[in-house]
């Protein structure tokens, strides 16, 4: 057994005795201060017992260009104790020579965040490449194994990807939803290695692009970018979807959604990959969308064309049949459930009749996100009082009109609940309460000025009328006793 191979197999054995990981540590560590033209800057970031999960952009220095990312990790054992380290190697290549500045920053790695000086960095002529310059990025394993130190060589794979903005329907009523979509999908046979890159940020910019001023959305806040499996044409896909959500249009027209690009983080791999060292390098791909158009046509003509609402509802009411006795109120829901625009369903129209009394409704609602649709339920509460006996269809006083865009026509939902009342009447209890009228009912709405200048002049008027007649008793009274 000659000495590189026990070396080799003291490695592997190491990996296989690995225990318990320390606490976590990150260092991060600048390339030097003065480097040649033609040599590399590195920013390295080391993360001590624990894979590196998530980094940050790195910053980006003036008077360099960024040359790509590698990765990289070791393990050592020394006196039993196993401890491992995994590192992200920024490249920097400087673009003329001169004295610049990496200001200070912060990277977040695994989710939290680590800050850095920074410091002067100063590129002077190209230096002789006979020797390894301070620039160089160096494999440290390189010796231990006898190889060579020059950098690898990397190459792109051909990847079976791509970017999809999809809509469910390329037609829709006014006040329809129609479902959008955005989401990478990778075949199962793809080999090439995809990382996200930025998404909620690119994610921002898209939605001032293909978001409409004239439509209602219902988000479905996709959080975490999951994958799920779908078959396009009998060919296996991976779906990542980035975000999901239903357009409730107001108007007629056309809705244009142009072609959107997305960026994802596409890694070069090594042609000969090492054991250890960089065995893959980041470089990005930008992803099309095809453009999109949704055409919108108004509503079949009706006199609440503009108000009502559109989709497929159902009526769930809390009561059919109930027996109460005059003057005594009770609760009565009437609930609209169903797919659509939820927020936008409006209380049921009110047929007045004698003998019923009822307020505003509580308003309850519930919205459902899900399957490529928006559906839920809004529930109107009234509380109701009848003050004459008899038996009431509350058809003829609770009714909803809404359009069905898969019908293509207009549909009222009516209650079928039925109320029997028994009891004394409670009319003349039911007028007493509600106005006294004349100047009661003034009092409310009128300006109190308008009543002090009305009614100042009459009592004026009475006064000096009053005033008069005692001075003409007086006078008689006087010329009586003359």
């Amino acid at each position: 057994m000659n000495k590189t191979f026990a070396r080799f197999l003291f490695v592997c054995i190491s990996f296989l005795v690995l225990g318990f990981s320390q606490a976590q540590e990150v260092a991060i560590e600048l390339g030097p201060e003065e480097i040649g033209i033609n040599e590399t800057f590195t920013i390295k970031v080391t993360l001590s017992d624990e894979k590196i999960k998530s980094y940050d952009q790195f910053p980006e220095i003036t008077g360099f260009q960024k040359q790509g990312i590698s990765q990289s990790s070791s393990m050592n054992l020394i006196n039993g104790q196993m401890s491992s380290s995994n590192s992200i190697i920024q490249y920097y290549k400087p673009s003329k020579k001169g004295t610049f500045t990496l200001p200070n920053f912060e990277i977040a790695i695994n989710g939290k965040s680590y800050s850095s000086a920074g410091q002067k960095i100063q590129v002077v002529d190209a230096v002789s490449s006979g020797g390894l310059g301070s620039g160089s990025a160096i494999d440290p394993f390189a010796d231990f194994f006898g190889r060579s130190t020059e950098q690898p060589e990397f190459v792109e794979l051909d990847d079976d990807a791509f970017f999809s903005l999809s809509v469910d329907k390329e037609q829709v009523y006014q006040g329809e939803g129609f479902n959008i979509t955005l989401a990478f999908y990778m075949s199962e046979e793809n080999q090439a290695p995809f990382q996200f890159y930025e998404p909620g940020k690119q994610l921002d910019a898209i939605l001032k692009k293909i978001k409409p001023t004239n439509v209602w959305e219902e988000n479905f806040n996709i959080t975490n970018i999951d994958p799920d499996k779908v078959t396009i044409n009998g060919k296996r896909w991976t779906r990542f979807k980035v975000y999901e959500a239903t357009f409730f249009p107001f108007s007629e027209g056309e809705i244009e959604i142009p072609r959107i690009p997305w960026e994802m983080i596409k890694y070069k791999v090594a042609k000969n990959p090492t054991f250890f060292g960089a065995n893959r390098q980041e470089d990005f791909k930008t992803f099309y969308s095809s453009p999109k158009t949704i055409k919108v046509i108004p509503l079949p003509p009706h006199p609440l064309k503009n108000e009502v609402s559109v989709g497929q509802f159902q009526l769930r009411e809390n009561i059919t049949d109930i027996e109460v006795e005059t003057g005594q109120g009770f609760d009565y829901n009437f609930g609209i459930s169903g797919v659509g625009n939820i927020n936008a369903v409006s209380p049921p129209k009110r047929i007045p009749t004698a003998n019923l009394n009822t307020f505003d409704p509580n308003v309850r609602q519930q919205i459902n996100r899900g399957y490529g649709r928006v559906s839920g339920i809004k529930d109107f509460n009234y509380y109701i009082t009848f003050t004459e006996a008899g038996e009431y269809d509350l058809s003829k006083n609770f009714e909803w009109i809404y359009f069905d865009p898969q019908l293509a026509v207009y549909d009222t939902l009516r209650s079928s609940a039925r109320v029997k009342v028994v009891g004394e009447s409670k009319t003349n209890e039911a007028i007493s309460s509600q106005r006294l009228g004349g100047l009661y009912d003034r009092i409310s709405v009128e300006d109190n000025r308008f009543l002090n200048e009305k009614y100042k002049y009459y009592f004026t008027a009475a006064i000096n009328v009053l005033l008069l007649l005692i001075l003409v008793l007086i006078a008689v009274l006087i010329l009586r006793r003359r």
